[in-house]
């Protein structure tokens, strides 16, 4: 029986909330099935920046390289300490952010299910950036033939897999940037001629962003460079309802990491009132990942159960005070672990 060993990072804010949520239900998991888990909590964030002076400590990068995978919550200020460090460290390639309508969150559309598949090493957050002179800064932009490939190739893998529509867009803007958006652009064409069975097309950046309010149910794959994708893939969230429902995963070859989309909301912190959905949805997509890598087919049973239990709640109108709600965030988790 194989035990998968999960690095857990409670994180700052509502972060240590979400997690207390997250582990409670891989307890449960844990407790209730056959599938197993070795859970190992560490420091990252602002909390760990003061206790230790280091957003990312050895100890903790130690932890999670001994992991199978890991569940991150939100950081506050040093997020980019942490999540960006890792995705480098990790060669965490492509952050992929579902965006999918569920019960009673409001909603552009009720039948918006896509994904955003993100290229997540390059373009302007390598932070390249330096003064041309006293007023002037110069940021350079890097998109390689490497990046653009592997994420495009997994953008198709990604759509071969999903439901009925088959289709992904790339999106760019190679009629401004023509090098480099030039470049993605057309190692995306070449990638698509080999997946004849998926309905391949473009957008420019500007046209995406107007249709994923205009028609936001036409979209299955969006493909796109790191920038594009960071805004893109929050817009979508709010097309669905908000930050709150949105999972995210930080896929690279042999390691991936799994986080909510949203911030460390320190405002409602520590008032039992956060949504945990987005925590829960990015654990469905950890074990759902696990299962692949590992092809374990009780993992994938045991995500299904993760969403169909949301989905179920939400159904009723069970919410959390933050989304309009009157559950705690304790007493949401406690329903979902009823009827998990």
């Amino acid at each position: 029986m194989t035990k998968y060993n999960i690095a857990l990072i409670p994180g700052d804010g509502i972060g240590p909330e979400l997690m207390s949520s997250a582990k409670m239900l891989l307890e449960s998991i844990n407790d209730k099935t056959s599938v197993k888990f070795s859970l190992t909590e560490v420091d990252a964030g602002d909390n760990a920046l003061s206790k230790f002076g280091k957003a990312l400590p050895d100890f903790t990068l130690d932890a999670i390289k001994k992991s199978d995978a890991c569940l991150k919550a939100p950081v506050g200020e040093s997020a980019a300490d942490v999540i960006i460090v890792l995705r480098r460290l990790f060669d965490l390639y492509a952050n992929i952010r579902p965006a999918k309508s569920f019960p009673n969150i409001k909603s552009i559309s009720e039948n918006v299910d896509l994904v955003t598949v993100r290229e997540n090493t390059e373009d302007v957050y390598l932070g390249w950036e330096f003064y041309a002179n006293s007023d002037t800064v110069v940021a350079l932009r890097v998109i390689s033939e490497k990046a653009s490939r592997r994420i495009a190739e997994y953008a198709f893998k990604t759509a071969v897999m999903r439901g009925e529509k088959k289709k992904v867009v790339s999106v760019h803007k190679a009629n401004v940037l023509r090098k480099s958006d030039g470049l993605f652009k057309n190692i995306c064409r070449d990638v698509s001629t080999e997946f004849p069975q998926i309905e391949y097309s473009e957008l420019y950046v500007d046209a995406c962003a107007m249709n994923l309010i205009r028609n936001p149910e036409s979209f299955d794959v969006i493909v796109t460079t790191n920038l594009f994708g960071d805004i893109l893939s929050d817009e979508a969230a709010q097309v669905v309802g908000g930050l709150g429902m949105g999972p995210a995963g930080n896929i690279g070859e042999n390691f991936s990491l799994f986080e909510p989309v949203h911030g460390a909301a320190f405002d409602i912190a520590g008032k039992n009132i956060a949504n945990p959905c987005s925590i829960f949805l990015s654990t469905k997509m950890m074990l759902d990942w696990l299962g692949e890598k590992f092809k374990d087919p009780l993992l994938f049973t045991e995500a299904i159960k993760i969403e169909n239990a949301i989905v179920s709640l939400l159904k009723q109108n069970y919410k959390t005070i933050d989304i309009g709600g009157k559950l705690s965030t304790s007493e949401f988790t406690r329903m979902l672990l009823d009827i998990w």
